[in-house]
């Protein structure tokens, strides 16, 4: 059941990403700041990618590991690590700007990428 949360969390996190991503470019292209919601998107995916993280680490101690045909070391940085130094740098950037929406549109195409990633080399596909 856990391993079935995992892959289901897995698959929603790149297209949380991906989401706030064409949102942030939607934002730039009307030249507006975006509502809140856009916001809560960003701290919701936080959220979840903290819980993947904690359910993964469950994972791990308990024995399981992806069925990569690669190092499956990249599963657990393209997943967890990257992502998360992405939104920590993204955050400390964010403050300095006068559109912090425009740091987490790229963060969000980093995470983007990053997760999807991952998810590939859970899945086996390398």
């Amino acid at each position: 059941m856990i391993v079935d949360l995992h892959r289901f969390v897995g698959y929603s996190i790149p297209a949380g990403f991906l989401l706030l991503l064409l949102w942030s470019i939607f934002v730039l292209v009307r030249n507006r700041e975006p509502g809140g919601g856009y916001w809560n998107l960003l701290a919701g995916l936080q959220v979840i990618v903290g819980i993947q993280f904690l359910v993964g680490a469950t994972l791990f101690l308990s024995g399981h590991r992806p069925a990569s045909n690669g190092p499956t070391w990249l599963h657990y940085v393209y997943g967890a690590f990257f992502p998360g130094l992405v939104l920590t740098v993204a955050h400390l950037r964010a403050r300095k700007v006068a559109a912090p929406w425009l740091v987490f549109g790229v963060a969000a195409f980093l995470c983007f990428g990053l997760t999807f990633r991952a998810l590939q080399t859970g899945l086996g596909i390398d």
